[in-house]
Protein backbone atom coordinates (compact mmCIF):
# COMPACT_ATOMS: atom_id res chain seq x y z
CA UNK A 1 0.00 0.00 0.00
CA UNK A 2 1.53 3.09 -1.14
CA UNK A 3 2.46 5.96 1.28
CA UNK A 4 2.39 9.56 0.19
CA UNK A 5 4.46 12.05 2.48
CA UNK A 6 3.08 14.50 4.55
CA UNK A 7 1.30 17.95 3.72
CA UNK A 8 2.21 21.22 5.46
CA UNK A 9 -1.41 21.00 6.88
CA UNK A 10 -1.51 17.22 7.58
CA UNK A 11 -0.72 16.40 11.75
CA UNK A 12 2.39 15.23 12.38
CA UNK A 13 0.98 13.80 16.00
CA UNK A 14 -2.31 12.41 17.14
CA UNK A 15 -2.40 11.51 20.46
CA UNK A 16 -0.23 9.60 21.58
CA UNK A 17 0.50 8.64 17.52
CA UNK A 18 3.33 9.85 15.48
CA UNK A 19 1.59 10.58 11.70
CA UNK A 20 3.74 8.87 9.29
CA UNK A 21 2.23 9.15 5.81
CA UNK A 22 -0.63 10.10 3.75
CA UNK A 23 -2.49 6.52 3.47
CA UNK A 24 -5.94 8.38 1.26
CA UNK A 25 -8.28 10.76 1.48
CA UNK A 26 -12.09 10.50 1.02
CA UNK A 27 -15.27 12.60 1.91
CA UNK A 28 -15.31 12.32 5.28
CA UNK A 29 -11.74 12.89 5.73
CA UNK A 30 -8.26 11.71 5.72
CA UNK A 31 -6.27 8.40 6.25
CA UNK A 32 -2.97 8.11 7.71
CA UNK A 33 -0.45 5.84 8.61
CA UNK A 34 1.06 6.06 12.50
CA UNK A 35 2.99 4.54 14.86
CA UNK A 36 2.15 4.24 18.66
CA UNK A 37 4.74 4.04 21.49
CA UNK A 38 5.33 0.85 21.39
CA UNK A 39 6.54 0.56 17.53
CA UNK A 40 3.07 -0.73 16.64
CA UNK A 41 1.43 0.60 12.84
CA UNK A 42 -1.65 1.74 12.82
CA UNK A 43 -4.14 3.69 10.60
CA UNK A 44 -5.57 6.73 11.80
CA UNK A 45 -9.16 8.27 9.68
CA UNK A 46 -9.82 11.72 10.78
CA UNK A 47 -13.06 13.75 10.25
CA UNK A 48 -13.16 16.50 8.20
CA UNK A 49 -12.99 19.70 10.32
CA UNK A 50 -16.61 21.02 8.76
CA UNK A 51 -17.93 17.77 9.55
CA UNK A 52 -16.63 17.66 13.24
CA UNK A 53 -17.61 21.32 13.63
CA UNK A 54 -20.93 20.06 13.66
CA UNK A 55 -22.30 19.11 17.20
CA UNK A 56 -24.69 16.45 15.85
CA UNK A 57 -22.12 14.50 13.85
CA UNK A 58 -19.52 14.55 16.62
CA UNK A 59 -22.62 12.83 18.98
CA UNK A 60 -22.92 9.87 16.00
CA UNK A 61 -19.42 9.68 15.41
CA UNK A 62 -18.88 9.13 19.55
CA UNK A 63 -22.08 6.64 19.15
CA UNK A 64 -20.90 4.84 16.36
CA UNK A 65 -17.11 4.34 17.43
CA UNK A 66 -18.92 2.66 21.05
CA UNK A 67 -20.43 0.33 19.02
CA UNK A 68 -17.32 -0.42 16.81
CA UNK A 69 -15.23 -1.14 19.55
CA UNK A 70 -17.43 -3.81 20.46
CA UNK A 71 -16.85 -5.50 16.58
CA UNK A 72 -14.58 -8.91 17.19
CA UNK A 73 -11.58 -8.32 15.07
CA UNK A 74 -11.59 -11.80 12.88
CA UNK A 75 -12.45 -11.26 9.55
CA UNK A 76 -12.29 -7.24 9.93
CA UNK A 77 -9.64 -4.17 10.98
CA UNK A 78 -9.93 -4.05 14.55
CA UNK A 79 -10.90 -0.86 16.39
CA UNK A 80 -7.95 -0.09 18.36
CA UNK A 81 -8.99 3.23 19.62
CA UNK A 82 -10.89 6.77 19.09
CA UNK A 83 -10.80 10.26 19.93
CA UNK A 84 -14.30 11.68 19.58
CA UNK A 85 -13.59 14.81 22.00
CA UNK A 86 -10.31 16.18 19.46
CA UNK A 87 -11.04 19.12 17.31
CA UNK A 88 -11.09 17.04 14.61
CA UNK A 89 -12.35 13.27 15.86
CA UNK A 90 -10.21 10.29 14.59
CA UNK A 91 -10.30 6.41 14.67
CA UNK A 92 -7.72 4.09 15.27
CA UNK A 93 -7.55 0.82 13.50
CA UNK A 94 -5.33 -1.82 12.93
CA UNK A 95 -3.07 -1.37 9.44
CA UNK A 96 -3.84 -3.94 7.01
CA UNK A 97 -0.66 -3.54 4.96
CA UNK A 98 -2.22 -5.36 1.76
CA UNK A 99 -4.36 -4.97 -1.48
CA UNK A 100 -7.80 -4.31 -2.08
CA UNK A 101 -10.18 -6.88 -3.79
CA UNK A 102 -10.37 -4.42 -6.77
CA UNK A 103 -6.52 -4.06 -7.01
CA UNK A 104 -6.45 -8.13 -6.85
CA UNK A 105 -9.17 -8.21 -9.54
CA UNK A 106 -7.11 -5.87 -11.81
CA UNK A 107 -4.14 -7.35 -11.59
CA UNK A 108 -4.52 -10.92 -12.02
CA UNK A 109 -7.86 -11.58 -12.97
CA UNK A 110 -11.52 -12.98 -11.20
CA UNK A 111 -11.26 -15.21 -8.79
CA UNK A 112 -12.41 -19.32 -9.29
CA UNK A 113 -12.65 -22.13 -6.72
CA UNK A 114 -11.33 -22.28 -3.21
CA UNK A 115 -9.98 -18.19 -3.26
CA UNK A 116 -13.57 -16.99 -4.53
CA UNK A 117 -15.01 -19.53 -1.81
CA UNK A 118 -12.57 -17.97 0.39
CA UNK A 119 -13.35 -14.18 0.25
CA UNK A 120 -17.21 -14.91 0.59
CA UNK A 121 -16.18 -16.60 3.86
CA UNK A 122 -14.04 -14.32 5.14
CA UNK A 123 -16.59 -11.58 4.23
CA UNK A 124 -19.58 -12.94 5.67
CA UNK A 125 -17.68 -13.78 9.03
CA UNK A 126 -16.76 -10.52 8.94
CA UNK A 127 -20.77 -9.33 8.57
CA UNK A 128 -21.64 -11.49 11.55
CA UNK A 129 -19.25 -9.98 13.70
CA UNK A 130 -20.26 -6.36 12.47
CA UNK A 131 -23.75 -7.41 12.67
CA UNK A 132 -23.65 -9.10 16.32
CA UNK A 133 -22.37 -5.60 17.74
CA UNK A 134 -25.20 -3.74 16.23
CA UNK A 135 -23.60 -2.40 13.57
CA UNK A 136 -24.26 -1.89 9.54
CA UNK A 137 -21.26 -1.19 7.51
CA UNK A 138 -23.59 0.49 4.72
CA UNK A 139 -20.62 0.42 2.02
CA UNK A 140 -19.21 -2.90 1.84
CA UNK A 141 -17.32 -2.94 -1.72
CA UNK A 142 -14.35 -4.58 -3.15
CA UNK A 143 -12.53 -0.92 -2.03
CA UNK A 144 -13.20 -2.46 1.52
CA UNK A 145 -12.05 -5.42 1.03
CA UNK A 146 -8.42 -6.24 1.60
CA UNK A 147 -5.87 -8.92 1.90
CA UNK A 148 -3.11 -9.51 4.79
CA UNK A 149 -1.28 -12.65 4.12
CA UNK A 150 -3.71 -13.52 1.67
CA UNK A 151 -7.01 -13.63 3.88
CA UNK A 152 -9.41 -11.08 3.33
CA UNK A 153 -10.29 -8.47 5.73
CA UNK A 154 -13.10 -6.06 5.57
CA UNK A 155 -12.75 -2.16 6.94
CA UNK A 156 -14.20 1.03 7.30
CA UNK A 157 -16.94 0.16 9.23
CA UNK A 158 -15.99 2.12 11.91
CA UNK A 159 -18.44 5.08 11.07
CA UNK A 160 -21.37 2.96 9.83
CA UNK A 161 -24.44 4.03 11.44
CA UNK A 162 -25.81 1.46 14.52
CA UNK A 163 -28.33 -0.23 14.13
CA UNK A 164 -30.22 1.07 16.98
CA UNK A 165 -29.07 4.75 16.93
CA UNK A 166 -32.37 6.18 15.48
CA UNK A 167 -31.31 9.19 16.65
CA UNK A 168 -32.60 11.37 13.65
CA UNK A 169 -28.66 12.57 13.43
CA UNK A 170 -28.73 11.51 9.48
CA UNK A 171 -30.72 14.17 7.55
CA UNK A 172 -33.50 12.95 5.49
CA UNK A 173 -31.73 11.97 1.80
CA UNK A 174 -28.50 11.23 3.23
CA UNK A 175 -26.90 7.97 2.20
CA UNK A 176 -23.73 6.66 2.62
CA UNK A 177 -22.51 4.05 0.17
CA UNK A 178 -21.20 3.69 -3.50
CA UNK A 179 -24.67 2.27 -5.94
CA UNK A 180 -23.42 -0.19 -7.81
CA UNK A 181 -23.32 -2.00 -3.81
CA UNK A 182 -26.58 -0.37 -2.76
CA UNK A 183 -29.44 -2.77 -2.04
CA UNK A 184 -32.87 -1.54 -3.81
CA UNK A 185 -34.56 -0.48 -0.43
CA UNK A 186 -31.74 2.20 -0.41
CA UNK A 187 -32.72 3.89 -3.49
CA UNK A 188 -36.02 3.42 -3.71
CA UNK A 189 -39.21 3.37 -1.42
CA UNK A 190 -40.13 4.09 2.31
CA UNK A 191 -36.94 2.94 3.57
CA UNK A 192 -34.70 5.02 0.91
CA UNK A 193 -31.40 6.20 2.78
CA UNK A 194 -31.46 4.25 6.33
CA UNK A 195 -29.67 0.96 6.03
CA UNK A 196 -30.68 -2.32 7.90
CA UNK A 197 -28.43 -5.44 7.95
CA UNK A 198 -30.18 -7.03 4.85
CA UNK A 199 -28.44 -3.76 2.69
CA UNK A 200 -25.22 -5.39 3.86
CA UNK A 201 -26.45 -8.91 2.63
CA UNK A 202 -26.98 -7.67 -0.50
CA UNK A 203 -23.70 -5.75 -1.01
CA UNK A 204 -22.04 -9.15 -0.42
CA UNK A 205 -23.50 -10.76 -3.25
CA UNK A 206 -22.67 -7.78 -5.76
CA UNK A 207 -19.37 -8.05 -4.02
CA UNK A 208 -18.80 -12.06 -4.84
CA UNK A 209 -20.45 -11.42 -8.13
CA UNK A 210 -17.66 -9.18 -8.71
CA UNK A 211 -15.03 -10.99 -7.28
CA UNK A 212 -16.35 -14.04 -9.68
CA UNK A 213 -16.52 -11.83 -12.96
CA UNK A 214 -14.49 -8.54 -12.66
CA UNK A 215 -17.25 -6.46 -13.17
CA UNK A 216 -20.39 -5.72 -10.83
CA UNK A 217 -23.66 -7.65 -11.59
CA UNK A 218 -25.58 -4.98 -12.40
CA UNK A 219 -23.48 -2.99 -15.12
CA UNK A 220 -23.80 0.49 -16.47
CA UNK A 221 -22.32 3.73 -17.65
CA UNK A 222 -23.28 5.85 -15.35
CA UNK A 223 -24.40 5.67 -11.28
CA UNK A 224 -28.16 6.59 -12.88
CA UNK A 225 -27.81 3.64 -15.14
CA UNK A 226 -26.45 1.19 -11.95
CA UNK A 227 -29.36 2.26 -10.00
CA UNK A 228 -32.10 1.68 -12.38
CA UNK A 229 -30.40 -1.66 -13.30
CA UNK A 230 -30.71 -2.32 -9.19
CA UNK A 231 -33.86 -1.54 -8.94
CA UNK A 232 -35.46 -3.35 -12.08
CA UNK A 233 -33.39 -5.70 -13.51
CA UNK A 234 -32.02 -9.47 -12.67
CA UNK A 235 -28.07 -9.52 -11.73
CA UNK A 236 -25.82 -10.49 -14.08
CA UNK A 237 -23.67 -13.07 -12.56
CA UNK A 238 -22.11 -14.50 -15.47
CA UNK A 239 -19.73 -17.48 -14.30
CA UNK A 240 -20.57 -18.03 -10.97
CA UNK A 241 -22.25 -21.92 -11.23
CA UNK A 242 -23.40 -23.82 -8.48
CA UNK A 243 -24.44 -23.70 -5.08
CA UNK A 244 -22.40 -20.47 -4.33
CA UNK A 245 -24.37 -19.20 -7.63
CA UNK A 246 -27.91 -19.67 -5.92
CA UNK A 247 -26.07 -18.70 -2.92
CA UNK A 248 -25.74 -15.05 -4.32
CA UNK A 249 -28.85 -15.35 -6.10
CA UNK A 250 -30.67 -14.92 -2.75
CA UNK A 251 -28.61 -12.41 -1.11
CA UNK A 252 -29.38 -9.88 -4.47
CA UNK A 253 -33.30 -10.43 -3.61
CA UNK A 254 -35.07 -7.23 -4.15
CA UNK A 255 -37.09 -8.00 -1.08
CA UNK A 256 -34.80 -7.52 1.79
CA UNK A 257 -36.79 -10.04 3.23
CA UNK A 258 -35.92 -12.73 1.03
CA UNK A 259 -31.99 -12.71 1.76
CA UNK A 260 -30.64 -14.76 4.83
CA UNK A 261 -29.20 -12.66 7.75
CA UNK A 262 -25.50 -12.68 8.00
CA UNK A 263 -25.13 -16.30 10.06
CA UNK A 264 -27.73 -17.80 7.85
CA UNK A 265 -25.60 -16.79 5.16
CA UNK A 266 -22.11 -17.98 6.68
CA UNK A 267 -24.26 -21.56 7.60
CA UNK A 268 -25.02 -21.69 3.63
CA UNK A 269 -21.22 -20.68 2.99
CA UNK A 270 -19.90 -23.82 5.09
CA UNK A 271 -22.09 -26.35 4.52
CA UNK A 272 -20.94 -29.33 2.71
CA UNK A 273 -22.93 -29.36 -0.81
CA UNK A 274 -21.49 -25.82 -1.34
CA UNK A 275 -18.52 -25.68 0.08
CA UNK A 276 -15.26 -26.38 -2.11
CA UNK A 277 -11.80 -26.53 0.21
CA UNK A 278 -10.73 -22.82 0.94
CA UNK A 279 -7.13 -21.41 0.11
CA UNK A 280 -5.64 -17.84 0.78
CA UNK A 281 -6.00 -15.93 -2.23
CA UNK A 282 -2.23 -16.12 -3.09
CA UNK A 283 -1.22 -12.93 -4.83
CA UNK A 284 1.48 -13.52 -7.80
CA UNK A 285 3.96 -10.09 -7.80
CA UNK A 286 2.02 -7.47 -9.48
CA UNK A 287 1.83 -6.40 -12.87
CA UNK A 288 3.93 -3.63 -14.39
CA UNK A 289 0.74 -1.69 -14.92
CA UNK A 290 -0.33 -1.62 -11.64
CA UNK A 291 3.10 -1.46 -9.34
CA UNK A 292 3.26 0.87 -6.92
CA UNK A 293 -0.32 1.85 -7.16
CA UNK A 294 -1.67 0.12 -4.30
CA UNK A 295 -3.46 2.42 -2.24
CA UNK A 296 -6.52 2.87 0.10
CA UNK A 297 -9.25 5.20 -1.06
CA UNK A 298 -8.34 5.74 -4.53
CA UNK A 299 -10.48 9.07 -5.80
CA UNK A 300 -13.65 8.00 -7.64
CA UNK A 301 -13.98 10.05 -10.43
CA UNK A 302 -15.62 11.74 -12.15
CA UNK A 303 -18.89 12.73 -10.29
CA UNK A 304 -22.46 12.40 -11.15
CA UNK A 305 -23.70 16.46 -12.08
CA UNK A 306 -26.92 15.53 -14.05
CA UNK A 307 -30.61 16.09 -13.08
CA UNK A 308 -33.67 15.30 -15.08
CA UNK A 309 -36.60 16.89 -15.38
CA UNK A 310 -40.14 16.45 -13.32
CA UNK A 311 -41.14 13.30 -11.96
CA UNK A 312 -37.41 11.72 -10.68
CA UNK A 313 -36.69 9.83 -8.39
CA UNK A 314 -33.58 11.13 -6.24
CA UNK A 315 -31.05 9.21 -4.58
CA UNK A 316 -28.46 11.23 -2.22
CA UNK A 317 -25.17 10.15 -1.42
CA UNK A 318 -22.80 10.50 1.25
CA UNK A 319 -23.08 14.36 1.80
CA UNK A 320 -26.30 14.81 -0.24
CA UNK A 321 -25.25 14.57 -3.73
CA UNK A 322 -28.17 13.94 -5.41
CA UNK A 323 -28.84 11.70 -8.41
CA UNK A 324 -31.08 11.95 -10.49
CA UNK A 325 -33.20 9.17 -12.32
CA UNK A 326 -36.25 8.17 -14.51
CA UNK A 327 -38.78 6.10 -12.35
CA UNK A 328 -39.97 3.74 -15.92
CA UNK A 329 -37.29 2.34 -17.93
CA UNK A 330 -39.54 1.64 -20.38
CA UNK A 331 -39.61 5.19 -21.34
CA UNK A 332 -36.06 5.68 -20.51
CA UNK A 333 -34.41 2.51 -21.81
CA UNK A 334 -31.40 1.63 -20.86
CA UNK A 335 -28.05 2.09 -22.05
CA UNK A 336 -26.23 -1.18 -23.38
CA UNK A 337 -23.98 -2.12 -20.52
CA UNK A 338 -20.41 -2.15 -21.07
CA UNK A 339 -18.47 -5.20 -22.36
CA UNK A 340 -15.66 -4.25 -19.69
CA UNK A 341 -15.44 -2.23 -16.62
CA UNK A 342 -14.14 1.50 -17.55
CA UNK A 343 -10.60 1.79 -15.92
CA UNK A 344 -9.73 3.25 -12.80
CA UNK A 345 -8.43 6.17 -12.19
CA UNK A 346 -4.39 6.77 -12.39
CA UNK A 347 -2.33 9.17 -11.16
CA UNK A 348 0.02 10.92 -13.22
CA UNK A 349 1.58 14.14 -11.18
CA UNK A 350 1.99 13.86 -7.54
CA UNK A 351 4.06 17.16 -6.10
CA UNK A 352 3.70 18.66 -2.58
CA UNK A 353 5.01 21.63 -4.09
CA UNK A 354 7.70 22.36 -1.04
CA UNK A 355 10.67 22.50 -2.98
CA UNK A 356 11.68 22.29 -6.49
CA UNK A 357 10.59 19.23 -8.26
CA UNK A 358 7.96 18.71 -11.15
CA UNK A 359 7.86 22.34 -10.90
CA UNK A 360 10.82 24.63 -10.88
CA UNK A 361 11.48 27.99 -9.05
CA UNK A 362 10.79 31.03 -12.10
CA UNK A 363 11.09 34.32 -11.84
CA UNK A 364 10.58 37.42 -14.19
CA UNK A 365 11.23 41.22 -13.53
CA UNK A 366 8.28 41.47 -11.92
CA UNK A 367 7.14 38.29 -9.65
CA UNK A 368 8.74 34.80 -8.49
CA UNK A 369 7.72 31.65 -8.32
CA UNK A 370 9.93 29.83 -5.43
CA UNK A 371 9.48 27.49 -2.40
CA UNK A 372 10.29 27.29 0.91
CA UNK A 373 10.06 23.87 2.60
CA UNK A 374 6.05 24.01 3.18
CA UNK A 375 4.63 26.08 0.07
CA UNK A 376 4.61 27.24 -3.41
CA UNK A 377 5.02 30.92 -3.20
CA UNK A 378 4.24 32.95 -5.74
CA UNK A 379 5.06 36.99 -4.83
CA UNK A 380 4.92 39.94 -7.11
CA UNK A 381 2.79 42.77 -8.47
CA UNK A 382 1.91 41.10 -12.12
CA UNK A 383 0.93 37.45 -13.71
CA UNK A 384 3.45 35.08 -14.31
CA UNK A 385 3.28 31.54 -14.81
CA UNK A 386 5.77 29.08 -12.59
CA UNK A 387 7.39 26.23 -14.63
CA UNK A 388 6.09 23.05 -14.48
CA UNK A 389 5.99 19.76 -16.54
CA UNK A 390 4.59 20.07 -20.00
CA UNK A 391 2.92 16.79 -20.13
CA UNK A 392 -0.42 16.68 -22.13
CA UNK A 393 -3.86 15.24 -20.94
CA UNK A 394 -6.71 14.37 -22.88
CA UNK A 395 -10.33 13.35 -21.85
CA UNK A 396 -11.34 13.02 -18.21
CA UNK A 397 -9.40 14.13 -15.62
CA UNK A 398 -9.49 15.40 -12.09
CA UNK A 399 -7.12 17.79 -10.53
CA UNK A 400 -6.48 18.88 -7.09
CA UNK A 401 -4.55 21.44 -5.70
CA UNK A 402 -4.35 23.49 -2.00
CA UNK A 403 -4.57 27.06 -1.50
CA UNK A 404 -3.32 28.32 1.72
CA UNK A 405 -3.84 32.29 1.14
CA UNK A 406 -3.95 34.94 -1.11
CA UNK A 407 -2.92 38.19 0.13
CA UNK A 408 -3.10 41.09 -2.15
CA UNK A 409 -5.19 41.78 -5.59
CA UNK A 410 -3.16 38.94 -7.39
CA UNK A 411 -5.18 35.39 -7.83
CA UNK A 412 -4.01 32.31 -8.01
CA UNK A 413 -4.57 30.71 -11.43
CA UNK A 414 -4.86 26.57 -11.97
CA UNK A 415 -4.58 26.17 -15.90
CA UNK A 416 -5.93 23.02 -17.86
CA UNK A 417 -5.96 21.81 -21.32
CA UNK A 418 -3.18 24.57 -21.34
CA UNK A 419 -1.71 25.12 -25.20
CA UNK A 420 2.15 26.24 -24.86
CA UNK A 421 1.65 27.48 -28.88
CA UNK A 422 -0.95 29.83 -28.42
CA UNK A 423 -4.28 28.27 -29.08
CA UNK A 424 -5.37 29.19 -25.47
CA UNK A 425 -6.44 27.24 -21.66
CA UNK A 426 -9.23 26.68 -19.53
CA UNK A 427 -8.82 28.12 -15.89
CA UNK A 428 -9.91 28.37 -12.50
CA UNK A 429 -8.80 31.03 -10.75
CA UNK A 430 -8.77 31.74 -6.89
CA UNK A 431 -8.91 35.12 -5.83
CA UNK A 432 -8.77 36.27 -2.42
CA UNK A 433 -12.69 36.62 -2.34
CA UNK A 434 -13.93 35.05 -5.40
CA UNK A 435 -13.50 32.17 -7.81
CA UNK A 436 -14.22 32.17 -11.39
CA UNK A 437 -14.22 29.66 -14.17
CA UNK A 438 -12.65 31.11 -17.54
CA UNK A 439 -11.41 30.36 -21.23
CA UNK A 440 -8.61 32.05 -23.07
CA UNK A 441 -8.39 31.86 -26.82
CA UNK A 442 -6.61 33.66 -29.41
CA UNK A 443 -9.98 35.32 -30.29
CA UNK A 444 -11.10 36.01 -26.51
CA UNK A 445 -7.91 36.92 -24.33
CA UNK A 446 -10.29 35.97 -20.76
CA UNK A 447 -14.17 34.59 -21.09
CA UNK A 448 -15.35 34.02 -17.75
CA UNK A 449 -17.69 30.92 -17.71
CA UNK A 450 -19.01 31.07 -13.82
CA UNK A 451 -18.11 33.01 -11.01
CA UNK A 452 -19.50 33.05 -7.45
CA UNK A 453 -18.87 32.39 -3.86
CA UNK A 454 -16.25 34.11 -1.42
CA UNK A 455 -14.18 32.17 -0.31
CA UNK A 456 -12.60 33.95 2.49
CA UNK A 457 -9.02 32.96 2.21
CA UNK A 458 -7.73 34.76 5.22
CA UNK A 459 -9.63 31.99 6.98
CA UNK A 460 -8.09 28.47 6.47
CA UNK A 461 -6.70 26.95 3.47
CA UNK A 462 -9.22 25.53 0.95
CA UNK A 463 -8.33 22.02 -0.86
CA UNK A 464 -10.35 22.56 -4.77
CA UNK A 465 -10.73 19.84 -7.24
CA UNK A 466 -11.30 20.52 -10.78
CA UNK A 467 -12.99 17.69 -12.26
CA UNK A 468 -13.39 17.01 -15.75
CA UNK A 469 -16.41 14.54 -16.85
CA UNK A 470 -17.40 14.68 -20.56
CA UNK A 471 -16.50 17.80 -21.79
CA UNK A 472 -17.97 19.56 -18.29
CA UNK A 473 -16.08 20.70 -15.39
CA UNK A 474 -17.04 21.02 -12.07
CA UNK A 475 -14.73 22.78 -9.44
CA UNK A 476 -15.85 21.27 -5.68
CA UNK A 477 -14.03 22.40 -2.69
CA UNK A 478 -12.78 21.14 1.06
CA UNK A 479 -13.62 17.59 -0.56
CA UNK A 480 -17.84 18.49 -0.50
CA UNK A 481 -19.97 16.80 -2.69
CA UNK A 482 -21.49 19.53 -4.27
CA UNK A 483 -19.52 21.96 -6.93
CA UNK A 484 -19.15 25.45 -6.43
CA UNK A 485 -18.73 26.11 -10.00
CA UNK A 486 -19.61 24.14 -13.27
CA UNK A 487 -19.24 25.11 -16.56
CA UNK A 488 -19.63 23.19 -20.23
CA UNK A 489 -16.08 22.69 -21.98
CA UNK A 490 -17.05 24.14 -25.70
CA UNK A 491 -14.23 25.37 -27.22
CA UNK A 492 -13.26 22.93 -29.92
CA UNK A 493 -9.39 23.83 -29.75
CA UNK A 494 -9.31 22.89 -26.21
CA UNK A 495 -9.85 19.40 -26.19
CA UNK A 496 -6.19 18.31 -24.48
CA UNK A 497 -3.12 20.62 -22.82
CA UNK A 498 -1.27 20.92 -20.03
CA UNK A 499 -1.53 21.59 -16.14
CA UNK A 500 0.00 25.33 -15.13
CA UNK A 501 0.16 26.83 -12.13
CA UNK A 502 -0.01 30.42 -12.27
CA UNK A 503 -0.80 34.25 -10.77
CA UNK A 504 -2.71 36.14 -12.66
CA UNK A 505 -3.81 39.73 -12.45
CA UNK A 506 -2.01 43.28 -11.79
CA UNK A 507 -1.62 44.85 -8.23
CA UNK A 508 -0.24 48.03 -6.75
CA UNK A 509 1.74 46.25 -4.06
CA UNK A 510 3.26 43.08 -3.51
CA UNK A 511 1.35 39.79 -3.32
CA UNK A 512 1.77 37.24 -2.01
CA UNK A 513 -0.13 33.16 -2.79
CA UNK A 514 0.38 30.31 -1.02
CA UNK A 515 -0.46 26.70 -2.73
CA UNK A 516 0.82 23.20 -2.03
CA UNK A 517 0.21 19.62 -2.53
CA UNK A 518 -0.96 19.43 -6.55
CA UNK A 519 -2.36 15.97 -7.97
CA UNK A 520 -3.22 15.21 -11.49
CA UNK A 521 -5.36 12.12 -12.14
CA UNK A 522 -6.89 10.65 -15.58
CA UNK A 523 -9.44 7.99 -16.24
CA UNK A 524 -6.59 5.53 -17.35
Amino acid sequence: MAIRALRPNDPRVLGGFQVLGLLGEGGMGAVYQARDRDGRTVAIKVIRPEYAAVPEFRARFRSEVERARQVPPFSTAAVLGADPDHSTPYLVVEYVDGPNLSEVIADHGPLTDGALHSVAVGVATALVAIHGAGVVHRDLKPANVLFALGSPKVIDFGIARALDADDGLTRTGQTVGTVAYMAPERLEGPLIGQATPAVDVFAWGAVVAYAANGRSPFPGDSPTAIAIRILTREPELGSLTGPLRAIVERTLAKNPAARPTAPELLDMLLASDSAPPTRPVVLPAPSPRRSGQHRKDRPGFPRLAAAVGAGVLTVALAAGTAIAMWPSPDKNPLPPAPSAPPPEPVMVINDPLIGPSLWAETTNSQSSCTFDGEFLIIKGRHGIMCTGPRKEFTGDQKTLISVESVVGELCARIYFRYHHTGEGSYVLEVCRNNLALASTTPNAPWTVLNEGRSVNLGAKSHRFSIEIEDEFAGVYMDGLRDPVLTAPLEEPALTSGTVEIAAGGHSSENSTIKLYGIEVWTAG
